[in-house]
């Protein structure tokens, strides 16, 4: 291996700020790009995780990093274009990964993940998913509509897709936890009583 191959996976994996996510086109507004995506995925992940009693934490870090990474070569289609265009993310993903001291994750950690087989796996698309339902509950706060019209869709997708309780249990949490509280409730006039004297 070449470090000139990992260096070019570096640059590639910064593209991935610049790749927007397919359903940007259908909320008309920005949305998280690849990489933000991917980094709240990496969390989400994590919390289930240790939720879950999972103890390979390592192991689910990887997974959510490399959950995505086909992308930089194929994009991100939405769900109308799915419908259309078959992404080949096999050859992306070997392409993108060949040559690199990253090889492995390809060959073991992304294989894992796709299978859906291993409780890692299954924590990994849980918070794949519920990365969407967290960034529609910011976008019906910034005024999009489109979250209401899809709850139907994104219910079935908590009760069908889903595979952890501990992933349902944050479902069905996140319309009780304000959008703003974290920030609300933690800012200066709340937290040093002498503040603006």
């Amino acid at each position: 291996m070449e470090l000139k191959r990992d260096i070019e996976f570096l640059y590639e994996l910064g593209s991935l700020r610049n790749i927007q996510r397919g359903w940007r086109q259908h909320f008309g507004m920005d949305v998280a790009n690849d990489l933000e995506h991917t980094i709240r995925v990496v969390w989400i992940a994590l919390l289930i995780a240790r939720l879950e009693g999972v103890k390979d934490e390592e192991k689910v870090i990887k997974m959510a990093l490399v959950h995505d990474m086909a992308e930089t070569r194929v994009s991100d289609h939405s769900y109308v274009q799915k419908v259309y265009v078959k992404a080949d993310e096999h050859s992306a993903a070997n392409d993108l990964f060949g040559g690199t001291s990253f090889e492995n994750l390809n060959n073991e950690t992304l294989k894992e993940y796709e299978l859906r087989e291993s409780i890692e796996a299954k924590i990994v698309k849980d918070a794949d998913n519920l990365d969407v339902d967290l960034e529609m509950r910011e976008l019906e706060q910034k005024g999009s509509q489109l979250p209401r019209k899809w709850m139907a869709n994104r219910s079935l997708v908590r009760n069908q897709k889903l595979y952890t309780e501990s992933a349902k249990k944050i479902w069905d949490s996140l319309n009780e936890v304000d959008v703003d509280s974290w920030h609300m409730e933690t800012n200066k006039w709340n937290r040093i009583p002498d503040a603006g004297k």
